[in-house]
């Protein structure tokens, strides 16, 4: 990996170099995903079916749309049990987590005789889409799901691509069903967000829309928003370690490997204030690579987005990692919980040696549907309030809103706003007689 010296054009380059990654510089491909999207939105069921026989090869009609029991009950006897089981239990961790998160509504009451408030609702419905193929995540379908679930939402629905057999894949079938999925419908990519925006006469309309999915399906979710809620439009994955000289480096090598074998765009950082520590990582990830099966991607993430930056000293570091704003951090220091303490923007921190990023991946419990491309400076990961609604309450009596019906109207009076004015007069109208 490259070692660069951690200044303020080194630092410059590379965040602009990974905001190249995001979804908003492919606008080429917008064209092609507004055309599925109105397809969908005019033919409905037509269109779906002659995308899904385009792009998956799998003659799709109204009969075999929707995932049966049948299939669900195969795709079991086809998982390892022991597999079952560990998807089983991450599901368990992560609706532990997420039940946390729930809040209640809440009332304020005066004695005049006002009250004000917050009524919590869940959206009635969501849908989550999962990628298909050799990108099939059940850790995925768990993460969208079970948040869901916990906020209370009646129905989810969720979309995953068919293979040419019109098989979907197994671990993608057992996971909806262990995280309590209602419906499962065999339709994948930019057409499938379409069905779910507008609904076609098979796939119902939902309220949000959550899950990764390639290009198409970001672009078709950036699409789609206003006439649906969505989570995020999501970049490619990306790690950040911050680590010092204590670090081990073959852990913090196979840290960042286990981000870049995602995917070409893949981010794969350390920031250390050790040159020996950046010498020896640089060393363990060629070794490490070497016998890695996507180790040509992995070697295209790293020249493109990964590199390992050389800082002065500790706040240097943790000031680049606030700019860079990772999905995935690890603090691999000798005070890990000191450190974070002074981290503002990250997606999930993981602290100490231990605390590898795919044990967020797969099991720890809190999500791992995270802001990317720097988005962590103001998004969040999945959580409960993603599926819920909040509406507020007001209730004034007549003594209450006596005391201040001067001043709103004054306030609306100043904004022009006479009709806003006259709402609050009218109701005093005979005591100004």
């Amino acid at each position: 990996m490259r070692i660069i010296e951690l200044t303020k054009e080194s630092k410059a380059d590379l965040l602009n170099g990974l905001l190249k990654r995001s979804p908003n510089h492919y606008s080429e491909y917008e064209n092609k995903v507004n055309e599925i999207l109105d397809n969908v939105r005019t033919k409905r069921d037509q269109a779906l079916f002659e995308y899904t026989l385009k792009f998956d090869g799998f003659a799709l009609n109204a009969e075999n749309i929707r995932v049966t029991e049948a299939e669900i009950e195969e795709a079991y006897r086809r998982l390892e049990p022991a597999l079952v089981d560990v998807i089983r239990r991450s599901g368990e961790n992560i609706r532990d987590f997420h039940r946390k998160q729930l809040r209640t509504g809440w009332f304020d009451t005066k004695e005049d005789g006002s009250l004000l408030g917050m009524k919590l609702t869940p959206i009635a419905r969501a849908g989550v889409y999962v990628p298909g193929g050799k990108a099939a995540y059940p850790s995925s379908v768990l993460m969208n799901v079970i948040p869901a679930k916990v906020a209370g939402v009646k129905d989810i629905i969720m979309t995953t691509p068919p293979g040419p057999d019109g098989h979907v894949n197994p671990g993608t079938l057992v996971a909806a069903d262990i995280a309590g999925v209602d419906a499962i419908y065999k339709v994948g990519g930019a057409q499938a967000v379409a069905a779910m925006a507008f609904g076609t006469e098979s796939l119902p309309k939902v309220d949000k829309i959550t899950g990764p999915g390639n290009i198409f399906v970001a672009l078709a979710k950036k699409a789609v928003y206003g006439y649906v809620g969505i989570d995020s439009v999501a970049g490619p994955s990306e790690i950040l370690v911050l680590a010092d000289g204590h670090a081990n480096p073959r852990y913090v090598a196979a840290d960042l490997l286990s981000q870049a074998e995602h995917d070409e765009l893949a981010s794969a950082i350390l920031i250390t204030t050790s040159r020996t520590l950046a010498e020896e990582v640089s060393k363990e990830v060629e070794r490490f690579t070497q016998n890695l099966s996507r180790k040509e991607i992995i070697r295209r993430s790293l020249d493109n987005y990964g590199c390992i930056l050389l800082a002065d000293n500790l706040q240097d570091a943790v000031d680049a990692a606030n700019e860079i704003a990772s999905e995935h951090l690890e603090i691999l220091t000798e005070n890990p919980f000191e450190v974070m303490a002074k981290i503002r923007n990250a997606g999930a921190i993981f602290l100490g040696e231990s605390s590898c990023e795919p044990l967020g991946d797969y099991f720890a419990g809190p999500n791992h549907i995270l802001p990317t491309n720097g988005t962590a400076r103001f998004f969040s990961p999945l959580n409960v309030d993603d599926f819920m609604k909040k509406t507020s309450i007001i209730s004034y009596s007549r003594e209450a809103l006596e005391k201040v019906h001067r001043e709103i109207a004054l306030f609306a009076d100043s904004e022009g706003l006479t009709a806003h004015a006259g709402s609050i007069k009218v109701r005093f109208e005979e005591a100004q007689n």
